[in-house]
């Protein structure tokens, strides 16, 4: 059976869950954390530098979420595939996919990264300049989601399962203004799917650790 190595509160990690989910693959969640070491081990023989979801089919090991989710559409699963078969479709698919975990969830982390410093240590302008990354994401998203349903191709896919774990914190720590209706409306579809809400309940228990918690409303 496939594993699936990861964290259920980690937004990467959401990404493949998500993908698995639509797909309705069987595989094995390897939890991540103190109190499994032979996981966290496994992982960081894996990877270059430990991070997850690692997935592992028999001998063939897949790192990186993308690539996961590639590798899933190809070998596991009877679903529509989350990548598009059509190359010229798959431009759009890959470019959204990026621009998710570039410009919402890789900011949003750098904030997260910064208040877990001791405060001695923290950078003063990192929430300055990651307030303005994410205002120019979120303006350019909303204009971007004018007029779809979701994030690429007219169909649920990688750019969605992209989506919902970086918009639901980036959400949570750095509120979308309510100017920008349209990508609130696409959040909340994403939040009603139900392999993104299944995502989200399975880390509901590690809530009180999200670092920017206090800022504003998950759901």
């Amino acid at each position: 059976m496939l594993r699936l190595y990861g964290h259920p509160f980690s937004s990467f990690t959401w990404k493949a869950l998500i993908a698995l989910y639509e797909r309705d693959v069987a595989f094995e969640f390897m939890m991540l954390g103190p109190d499994n070491p032979d996981n966290n081990a496994a992982v960081a023989r894996h990877a270059p530098t430990g991070q997850f979801p690692v997935l592992v089919d028999g001998q063939r090991v897949v790192i990186e979420s993308a690539a996961i989710i590639e590798y899933l559409d190809l070998y596991h699963g009877d679903a529509p595939p989350m990548f598009p078969s059509d190359p010229r479709a798959a431009i759009e698919a890959r470019q959204m996919d990026g621009v998710f975990d570039d410009y919402v969830m890789v900011p949003l982390q750098r904030m997260v990264a910064a208040v877990l410093r001791e405060e001695s240590k923290r950078d003063p302008h990192v929430e300055g300049e990651v307030q303005v990354l994410l205002d120019k994401s979120y303006a350019w998203l909303d204009h971007w989601m004018g007029g779809r349903t979701w994030a690429a191709n007219d169909a649920f896919g990688i750019a969605d399962c992209a989506a919902g774990p970086a918009l639901f914190y980036a959400h949570w720590g750095f509120p979308i203004p309510e100017a920008h209706a349209d990508l609130r409306a696409y959040r909340l579809r994403l939040l009603a799917r139900p392999s993104v809400a299944r995502a989200i309940d399975e880390a509901r228990p590690w809530r009180e650790y999200f670092p920017l918690k206090g800022r504003g409303s998950p759901d």
